[in-house]
């Protein structure tokens, strides 16, 4: 459903801009661009930084214009998050809400998270999806400034930085996914491990007893 969304987003945005810009290169990778950005602010976690990392390095070879790459990560990403805000505030609100299983711990969280957006919004906004401040209700107001500037620095930190950098932003960021992976695999079988040896004395301790 998100995909779908965002997909959509970026289709309205891309047919937008492409009927008053004639992009620098060709338009298949701006419209790509403005559906993972759009994705990736809806909540759709993964495709809008890979994509616009690549656009970048593609901007410093000269097969797109770093400025169209830019506007459109940073336009789509702010659209997304708008409609991930809406989607968490219509939808998100009452899955929490539904009488059900854990339903006094999915009020008591909602409770927790208004009062701690209520003390640090705007850092809230930065942090979290979208559709979290949309479920806690936050007042276009806070949300709508904050998504729009927080995209800007999404779409120029990264976009930019592979501009300027080139490969090299690749191999870091590839390198990052490998050390992540090893490290959740190290985690897994220190947990696993950990666990071995607690139910180990836990039944030693049961056989002493006995």
């Amino acid at each position: 459903m998100r995909v779908i969304a965002a997909a959509k987003i970026g289709l309205v945005l891309f047919l937008a801009l492409h009927l008053h810009h004639r992009f620098h290169g060709p338009p298949i990778d701006y419209f790509t661009l403005a559906v993972a950005a759009a994705a990736s602010w809806v909540g759709v976690p993964g495709p809008g930084e890979p994509i616009l990392i690549t656009a970048g390095v593609l901007a410093a070879r000269h097969r797109l214009d770093i400025g169209e790459v830019l506007l459109v990560a940073w336009a789509a990403a702010t659209a997304g998050g708008v409609a991930g805000w809406i989607i968490g505030m219509k939808a998100g609100r009452v899955v929490l809400t539904t009488r059900g299983p854990l339903h006094a711990a999915r009020r008591r969280a909602l409770s927790r998270g208004e009062e701690v957006f209520g003390r640090h919004a705007v850092l809230g906004v930065l942090l979290s999806p979208s559709w979290v401040p949309g479920i806690l209700r936050l007042r276009a107001g806070i949300y709508l400034p904050t998504n729009a500037f927080g995209a800007l620095i999404w779409a120029v930190g990264i976009g930019l930085g592979a501009y300027l950098i080139g490969p090299s932003v690749v191999d870091a960021v590839d390198d990052l996914g490998t050390a992540t992976g090893i490290g959740l695999l190290v985690l897994i079988v220190v947990g696993v491990g950990w666990e071995i040896v607690r139910r180990r004395r836990r039944g030693r301790r049961r056989d002493a007893a006995t």
